[in-house]
């Protein structure tokens, strides 16, 4: 069973034929999917489209590069979705400096990151991370501000070093297509390092397309290609690979 931590079936390349997409990942052996809202419009999206399905899932919350959009009244939106017994994460939410420089905005970004981790332990949800150029303020964040049920760091993109201060905290990696370029030399030693019980995999889906279709749209159905590559690396069969994560996936959401 594969399991793809975190796609954008919401997109609006996918979301007005979520079936099709849906089975050509079950073609593909992909078994569960997590939706993940960035917005409040794509949030519910999320949610609307794990209803149609028995095993996928939604993510909601407000990504940090909206923040400049962020309208007053927002973060209650995301609340009202919370209690859907198909929501299993607030996400994804966190720290972007890649895209916003501006010093009032970082602000604004760590208030609504801490907020939204509020939200998540009152429902008693785990947080799915998106960061960007800002690990070392994300750590910092995190330690100040525990999370009850920890999460996922998306897209995982900085150090070994790093990775390993945020898997002792309690957090685990998501790793995607990136790991397949022969320029991610960084991430490629983080893949071959991190601890069995303590990553996912991933598509971003539509994003990051792995190798060998860069240049193509990104889709759920083209996870075994990443995780064959952490295979390849780790000097182990996929299998041990798709076994691990697919365990650390259902014992982060209780699956």
């Amino acid at each position: 069973m594969l399991i793809d931590s975190h796609c954008h079936i919401n997109d609006p390349l996918f979301n007005k034929e979520p079936k099709k997409y849906v089975d050509e990942a079950n073609l593909a052996g992909v078994n569960i999917m997590l939706v993940v809202g960035y917005d409040v419009p794509s949030s519910k999206e999320a949610v609307k489209i794990a209803h149609q399905f028995e095993n996928v899932y939604a993510s909601v919350g407000i990504i940090p590069s909206e923040i400049a959009n962020y309208k007053e009244g927002d973060l209650k939106e995301i609340e009202k979705l919370l209690s859907d017994d198909k929501v299993i994460a607030v996400g994804e939410i966190g720290l972007d400096y890649y895209w916003i420089k501006d010093e009032n905005l970082k602000a604004k970004q760590k208030e609504l990151f801490i907020a939204q981790i509020e939200l998540a332990n009152k429902y008693n949800l785990p947080i799915d991370i998106h960061c960007r150029e800002a690990y070392e303020d994300l750590l910092t964040i995190l330690k100040n501000h525990k999370v009850n049920k920890k999460g996922i760091i998306h897209c995982y993109s900085s150090s070994l070093e790093m990775s390993r201060l945020f898997i002792a905290e309690g957090y685990i990696l998501g790793i995607g297509g990136v790991v397949t370029f022969k320029n991610a030399l960084k991430l490629k030693e983080v893949a071959k390092h991190v601890p069995s019980n303590a990553y996912v995999l991933e598509t971003d889906a539509p994003y990051l397309t792995p190798t060998p279709h860069r240049g193509e749209v990104n889709h759920s159905k083209y996870l075994n290609f990443i995780a064959q590559e952490i295979a390849n690396l780790k000097g182990v069969d996929v299998s041990e690979v798709i076994n691990e994560t697919t365990s650390n996936f259902k014992r982060l959401f209780s699956l």
